[in-house]
């Protein structure tokens, strides 16, 4: 029986691919395997987005192609972000390469196993505006009760600091009823959360629809009995309607929590990055969905040290997040992609001079998530139980407020033993920074 060892790079959009591409892989009959010198093929779905990850992705390429020499392996086939963007310097500089395979051809993914089995090279490479068939069956990954539904390929965008749209095409959206089947598959398959994601998921639809679908696709997940929380990941700020917001508010089975990626608040900035919104602007949005969700949790995501920004605007950023007080917020510096028209800029910003920028962000957000974290003494709190820490003899939890794998946790305390993927009550009586601490009241029997 072939093994195939399978690397996963990247966003939770690539994990969705690996996840599609090992269920292809397993139904052919192919068996999956972790161990390295077991593998008789090896696959990396790699990401380019910015320079770190292309590092970490040839890195991965180099030490599995030295398996050749001492271990079973004898193919090495790389998809993703990086074939696509980088194929001709693969071929030429990464010589242990056997096959290679766009984001836009996941469906060649047995082809290029069955040739490189044989010695032989293989390529392909689809029109990148190619919405690959969806496959309701894959490989859950996770290890939780958590799945990723991918609800859109591609972005229209074109920020000037961003290359996806030369790597992952146009703006494609999956069409409902795949998504609801796919949906029904990972629920059959012990998935109680769904995070929608997508490039941008609040312009789901418009190009199949004529229209702004996201709050249909919400009402249409919502109706599987399983799936008990929804949630909703990178909703650009303008393109947050009224519609949008009201089935956020009155769907009791999509959690109060928007991942909104603003990169930005200073109009000059905004303009530069080719974002479609203002200060000002971003500061109604905000205001109208806390107005209608009081509860809601805020996620942003921003860039520092981008072109041209100056020590003022660094600022009036701080000044902006002080005023806001995002529930979540991460901070990248700005990673010059070649291809993009944000690299050709003058005024590069030093990177000694990012990175303390990013520093200061993260110190203030850091007290205001204190200060919001010292509110919930005392609150009641819904949350899923994803395992337990046996040296500090806690539950492991999430709440509606934590997105998997880039926020906090709750850690519970019970008397009573817990099992993972069960949702239960907690009463908060501490917290930290990020995380916040609670005691079990009772199971949930929804």
């Amino acid at each position: 029986m072939v093994r195939i060892l399978f690397v996963s790079l990247g966003c939770d959009k690539n994990l969705v691919d690996s996840e599609v591409m090992l269920g292809m892989l397993q139904e052919r009959g192919y068996s999956i395997t972790n161990d390295e010198k077991e593998a008789d093929v090896a696959i990396v779905n790699t990401c380019c987005f910015i320079h770190d990850a292309k590092e970490e992705s040839i890195e991965n390429i180099i030490e599995l192609g030295s398996l050749k020499k001492t271990a079973k392996l004898k193919g090495l086939i790389v998809t993703g972000c990086l074939a696509q963007r980088y194929q001709d310097e693969i071929l030429k500089e990464l010589p242990e390469v056997d096959a290679i395979v766009g984001t836009s051809s996941t469906e060649s993914i047995i082809e290029a196993v069955e040739q490189v089995m044989i010695g032989k090279q293989f390529t392909c490479f689809t029109d990148l505006d190619f919405l690959p068939p969806s496959h309701e069956e894959r490989v859950i990954t996770s290890g939780t009760y958590m799945g990723y539904l991918k609800i859109a390929e591609g972005c229209n965008k074109r920020c000037t600091y961003c290359i996806i749209p030369q790597i992952r095409g146009n703006y494609r959206s999956v069409p409902m009823e795949d998504l609801v089947a796919q949906a029904n598959y990972l629920a059959k398959n012990g998935i109680t959360e769904l995070c929608i994601v997508a490039q941008e998921t609040t312009i789901y639809g418009i190009d199949l629809y004529g229209k702004k679908s996201l709050p249909e696709l919400l009402r249409r997940l919502s109706e599987i009995d399983d799936i008990q929380w929804i949630r909703l990941l990178y909703c650009y700020p303008e393109e947050i309607t009224d519609e949008l917001i009201f089935e956020i508010k009155n769907n009791p089975k999509v959690c109060h929590y928007i991942d909104m990626p603003l990169q930005h608040c200073e109009d000059r900035i905004l303009k530069r990055m080719g974002r479609r919104t203002t200060k000002e602007e971003i500061k109604q949005k905000i205001n109208s969905i806390r107005s209608q969700i009081p509860d809601i949790v805020l996620r942003t995501s921003l860039i520092t040290g981008f072109p041209g920004e100056t020590e003022n605007d660094h600022e009036n950023l701080m000044e902006f997040i002080n005023e806001i007080e995002f529930n979540r917020l991460g901070v990248f510096t700005y990673s010059p992609e070649e291809g993009t028209p944000a690299a050709e800029f003058e005024n590069q910003v030093e990177e000694n001079v990012k990175q303390k920028w990013r520093d200061e962000i993260m110190e203030l957000q850091q007290e205001i998530s204190y200060d919001l974290n010292s509110e919930m003494i005392g609150k009641r709190l819904k949350v899923i139980v994803e395992g337990y820490l046996y040296k500090e003899n806690m539950y492991l939890c999430r709440s509606y407020k934590d997105a998997p794998e880039i926020d906090g946790c709750v850690f519970v305390a019970s008397d009573e033993e817990l099992v993972s993927g069960d949702f239960i009550d907690v009463i908060i009586t501490d917290y930290n920074e990020y995380d916040l601490i609670g005691e079990c009241i009772n199971e949930f029997t929804e």
